[in-house]
């Protein structure tokens, strides 16, 4: 019987445990999928210690890539034998096999590896609904990046730097800056050893930046306020220091008449066609060379306790994948 992680309870890495599981065929709206790749993200933490509830035991992880091994009867526009791709609800990608609703998968077009379509899904898609949706970025904005060197921040800013807008970007340790710099970033600050809200307005002559992007959350928030032009925009998408407190908005965001807003990936692809843009523009910019992937490491499926270690502790530096 094929293997996944299953979580029986919240809390560190020990609790992911890999087991045996009867799958069975897929219902009439769904595809059964061989995992050849499956993608390591930072949220998939957030599920795991109850940050992000959910019902247990489950499985864990939103994407990953691999072959159609089964298809349902209302299934048209799937065939067995083709390669997919997934980034989406219900959780569960940390498996051998898995039966997913045919509503969240894409063809992996020619020329894109598994091993990429699986490590980018989650972040490609988030920086086109940052960049493409939330946000409509164009080559006159400044923005600051949060985590620059990130698996998200090293897709974000090679894509942001094709559009021409100049970034900067944060990292947290000495040996990042380079690697933020290789993607895109104008201008990088170590948040770890600088004020980087008053390196930003430096930067800027005083006037802030148009936007920040920040999926670190409490740590950097206030900061990234003090960073912004007179109505400027934060968007917070990720809380990897912890969840923002309550906002003080009469202290925070009237003074500047600032925006504030808190998207997520289910709320700009939520349909089909939606799916369908997002991931195809995502895939053109991997295959006209605008974004390139460098997977900074796999680990084995029955590794996965020691990737989340890995994740939590900083030591991942780009996209990161489990190989079943």
């Amino acid at each position: 019987m094929p293997k996944t992680i299953i979580i029986k309870k919240n809390g560190g890495p020990e609790v992911l445990n890999l087991e045996e599981v009867s799958l069975g065929s897929p219902g009439p709206n769904e595809i059964k999928i061989k995992n050849l790749a499956i993608g390591l993200n930072y949220i998939d933490t957030y599920h795991r210690s109850g940050l992000y509830s959910m019902k247990l035991p489950h499985g864990i992880g939103m994407e990953g890539a691999g072959v159609i091994l089964e298809i349902g009867k209302n299934i048209k526009d799937f065939s067995v034998g083709e390669n997919i791709s997934y980034a989406a609800p219900p959780l569960g990608s940390y498996s051998e096999e898995r039966i997913i609703p045919e509503k969240i998968a894409v063809k992996i077009p020619n020329g894109v590896s598994h091993k990429v379509a699986a490590c980018i899904m989650t972040k490609g898609l988030t920086t086109y609904y940052l960049l493409k949706k939330t946000y409509i970025l164009t080559s006159r904005d400044t923005i600051l990046f949060h985590a620059a060197a990130g698996g998200v921040g090293q897709i974000f800013c090679q894509w942001a730097k094709s559009i021409g807008c100049k970034i900067i970007g944060t990292v947290g340790s000495h040996e990042k800056i380079e690697i933020a710099k290789k993607n895109g970033c104008d201008y990088v600050i170590n948040y770890k050893t600088e004020n980087f809200d008053k390196k930003v307005l430096e930067i800027t002559d005083n006037k802030g930046v148009d936007v920040v992007f920040d999926g670190v959350g409490n740590d950097t928030f206030e900061k990234s306020l003090n960073s912004l032009k007179v109505r400027g925009m934060m968007i917070s998408f990720g809380n990897a220091s912890g969840p923002l407190s309550p906002i003080d908005v009469p202290r925070l965001l009237q003074p500047k008449g600032l925006f504030f807003v808190r998207p997520s990936m289910g709320q700009y692809l939520s349909t089909r066609d939606e799916l369908n843009e997002g991931s195809s523009e995502l895939f053109n910019q991997i295959k006209f060379g605008k974004i390139k992937v460098e997977i900074f490491k796999e680990y084995k499926l029955k590794e996965a306790k020691q990737a989340h270690e890995d994740l939590e502790s900083r030591k991942i530096i780009g996209p990161a994948i489990l190989v079943p």
